[in-house]
């Protein structure tokens, strides 16, 4: 099994900006594709972006292009959610996902296609 911890959401302005993390822990044996997802209240969970094991490639939803970035550190076993700019419409609790894989240039958008779910962190954007 693998366990997956957010952190890093809190109560933001309009305009701030917030990082993210997600650390992984456990029975980590193969390289996985990680991203991350978001819940705001009252509606479905929506892919946010997605980053490779190698990190080369990332993809993200097209209404947070120029805003979030995702990033990996393997050696921490950690990826991470830069996100600028926050609007109040970004407000929800948001997901991290891992899905082992031997490919390690894939990148997965599909919330279906994650086998590994954190708690989420709670991100709170103010206008």
């Amino acid at each position: 099994q693998v366990q997956l911890v957010e952190s890093g959401g809190r109560l933001v302005q309009a305009g701030g900006s917030l990082r993210l993390s997600c650390e992984a822990s456990g029975r980590i044996f193969s390289p996985y594709a990680m991203g991350w997802f978001r819940q705001a209240p009252g509606k479905e969970r929506e892919f946010v972006a997605t980053v490779s094991w190698t990190g080369r490639n990332t993809y993200y939803a097209d209404s947070l292009k120029g805003r979030f970035t995702i990033s990996h550190d393997n050696a921490k076993n950690t990826v991470y959610l830069q996100m600028n700019n926050l609007k109040p419409e970004d407000t929800a609790i948001y997901y991290c996902a891992a899905n082992p894989t031997m490919n390690t240039m894939v990148v997965l958008t599909n919330l279906y296609e994650y086998d590994y779910w954190g708690q989420g962190t709670q991100v709170t954007v103010s206008s």
